[in-house]
Formats: structure tokens, sequence, C-alpha cells
């Protein structure tokens, strides 16, 4: 998914989670602008690498629970950049809020992920 939207990732570190996205014709609709799910796409990619960063990639899988998202203004060219801050980090579930915003610095659309960690259990000897 990353590939194919073209996310590239700028800095990363427990509990943030930062990258941006072309607004191309692989991520916009038909009407030319970005398609809101390409930017929950992104959102909801943030939010699981975030979560998999604070709990280690080999120690628990990261499931979506809950994604939604407010699509505020509409971008035709150029690149969106995310934010995802952790606002709950609990031991089985986390919740994150990521805002997407134009190279201005404008809101082009906030999403809200609940992510679960899942934690295998220990095999007894």
């Amino acid at each position: 998914m990353m590939e194919q939207l073209g996310i590239e990732y700028l800095e990363m570190k427990s509990g943030y989670v930062k990258a941006r996205m072309p607004v191309n014709d692989k991520t916009k609709q038909p009407a030319g602008i970005l398609h809101g799910g390409s930017s929950m796409a992104l959102a909801e990619t943030l939010g699981s690498l975030g979560s998999a960063f604070i709990v280690g990639h080999d120690q628990s899988e990261i499931r979506g629970m809950h994604l939604s998202a407010s699509h505020i203004r509409a971008v035709t060219e150029g690149f969106v950049i995310a934010d995802a801050v952790i606002i709950h980090q609990g031991r089985k579930t986390h919740v994150w809020n990521i805002d997407i915003k134009d190279e201005s610095g404008k809101l082009v659309s906030t999403c809200r992920l609940t992510n679960f960690v899942v934690t295998p259990k220990k095999k007894e000897e």
C-alpha cells in the first residue's frame, strides 16, 4: 500500500509518525481531487506503523479496530503531509489522531484511528 500510494516517511519516534503522500493520478478521485480513501489509507498506515513501533514488530500484531475521517479541504496537486500523534496508549488499545495538511499547512483531513494490540500467547514448554 505504501509503495502504491507513494507514502514517504519523514519522521518516526515513540508516539509520533510524520509522512507525506503525493496528490497524483494514483491518489485522486475522477473529479481530480485527493480521494478520501487515499487520505484514510495514509492515516491508517501511519497509526498502525506507530503502534508497531511502540510495541515492537516482533512482539505483537496491530489490527485496526476503527477509523473515521472528516475531509475539510480539497487538494488537486503537490503533496499532503500527515502527522500522527498517539492520544491513548493502553496495553491492548492505541488511539491515534492524524491530521493531514496541504503543503501550505492548511488542514485537509483529520482522522481518528483505534488499534488493537494482539500479543501472541507464550507457548508452554
